[in-house]
């Protein structure tokens, strides 16, 4: 099959629903009892359910799972530039061939009756996890939890909480209790759940939810802990000291996102040698990514270019701790958003550490925020903003005054989506 085979399948999906959220898992029941319920055939599942962090914290489990030799399964969203990036099959991409015959079948199993783009791919996904041998499926939630896709696991052997902030409210819940009751809806009753760091409104809902189900909880700073310690890490559990290398995935941020990741190793029994590659071998493309290759970066020239796919205000705090540790370059901004996000929330901690911004719309996304209209919010948050046509010419003007510069490309995955599409 041609690569046409699966985009074309995955158009055909896009027409099932009039909407591209609609949170129920009444239709993934109906679809994944079609297929025979391959839900209850998977490898052991590891369930990653936050705000932030969610696939830093996958991609650190998964280095240190491979690293011990263990065939792993991962489930991710959205993807960035194929949508084959969101289903690895015991380790590598899933196959054109295999992505395009596993869509075929629920689209055919589903027989035509409404489901959502999001609820159809990811039982694709799981269909074809149940029926690949691997020793572990990490699945991350897509949005919320409680009524997310993935939330089809009757006992899962861990379940994650990264931290939970104020996203996806039209969603979720206006509150960060009430956000934090739908990611709750992941835990499980007896199973292990690991709780990063979490504000206490949000903390107090996970534990009521554990408390009722009889779930262990292992929680950042209860449980365990986790800090930079003279140029390297220390993590300490029940189980001891652990004097680790920092995170290769740059912030400070990655350093709690670590311990998540390696809390979960240590609950499945895994060794010093797999925490290690957890937190030195994890790739996440679009976190603080430098671009070096590329036509892109050829254009930078002398520049340090990077890429980074947050997009909330927690994800703005990530990053503006991240610039404040870096050397001391001049930092300006190329920057593409959706209308569903706090823009204000996202770009008020990024102003004292930078010396522009250029808006741009983001190509192809018929929710972008118009290049004026983010311009206007970076103008307002205390920032020196124009705008530019795309990041080529963004790029250009910024290297026309400044060519030693650090350009920033942010504000959105699928900007960044489309970023290493035109870069690859």
């Amino acid at each position: 099959m041609t690569s046409n085979g699966s985009d074309a399948i995955l158009q055909r999906m896009m027409a099932l629903h009039p909407k591209i959220i609609d949170l129920t898992l009444d239709r993934v029941w109906r679809l994944l009892d079609a297929l025979g319920n391959p839900q209850n055939d998977l490898p052991p599942v590891i369930h990653i359910a936050g705000t932030n962090g969610k696939g830093s914290t996958q991609a650190m489990i998964r280095a240190g799972l491979e690293a011990a030799g263990k065939r792993v399964h991962a489930y991710t969203s959205p993807h960035l530039a194929r949508f084959h990036e969101r289903i690895r099959l015991a380790g590598e991409l899933i196959t054109e061939d295999a992505l395009s015959a596993v869509l075929d079948e629920c689209y055919a199993a589903n027989n035509g009756e409404t489901i959502t783009y999001f609820e159809i791919t990811t039982v694709a996904a799981i269909l074809a996890f149940a029926r690949t041998p691997a020793d572990y499926t990490l699945l991350e939630v897509g949005l919320g939890g409680r009524l997310d896709a993935t939330n089809v696991i009757e006992k899962p052997a861990v379940t994650v909480i990264t931290p939970v902030s104020i996203d996806h409210q039209q969603f979720l819940g206006d509150t960060l209790a009430q956000i934090a009751g739908e990611k709750a809806g992941i835990i499980k009753r007896g199973v292990p759940c690991v709780v990063g760091p979490q504000e206490d409104d949000a903390l107090e809902v996970i534990e009521g939810v554990a408390a009722r189900l009889g779930a262990p909880l292992m929680v950042y700073g209860q449980h365990w802990h986790i800090g930079p310690d003279h140029g390297r890490m220390a993590f300490q559990d029940d189980n001891g000291l652990l004097d680790l290398p920092l995170p290769n995935l740059i912030g400070a941020h990655q350093v709690q996102n670590a311990g998540a990741a390696l809390m979960v190793l240590r609950t499945l029994g895994l060794d010093e040698a797999a925490c290690t590659a957890a937190v030195t071998n994890a790739q996440w493309p679009a976190r603080m990514q430098r671009l070096r290759t590329g036509p892109l970066a050829d254009r930078a020239g002398k520049a340090e270019l990077w890429l980074d796919g947050g997009h909330n205000p927690a994800a703005g705090e990530a990053l503006a701790q991240v610039l404040a540790n870096l050397p001391d370059r001049p930092t300006h901004l190329i920057c593409g958003m959706l209308n569903t996000k706090d823009i204000g929330g996202y770009l008020r901690p990024l102003a004292a550490h930078t010396a522009s911004l250029t808006a741009v719309s983001i190509p192809g996304e018929a929710s972008t925020l118009p290049a004026e209209t983010t311009a206007q919010a970076a103008i307002k948050a205390g920032m020196q903003a124009t705008t530019a046509q795309d990041v080529a010419q963004a790029l250009d003007a910024i290297l026309t005054t400044d060519p030693d510069a650090r350009v920033l490309i942010c504000g959105s995955l699928y900007l960044a989506g489309n970023i290493l599409r035109e870069n690859g």
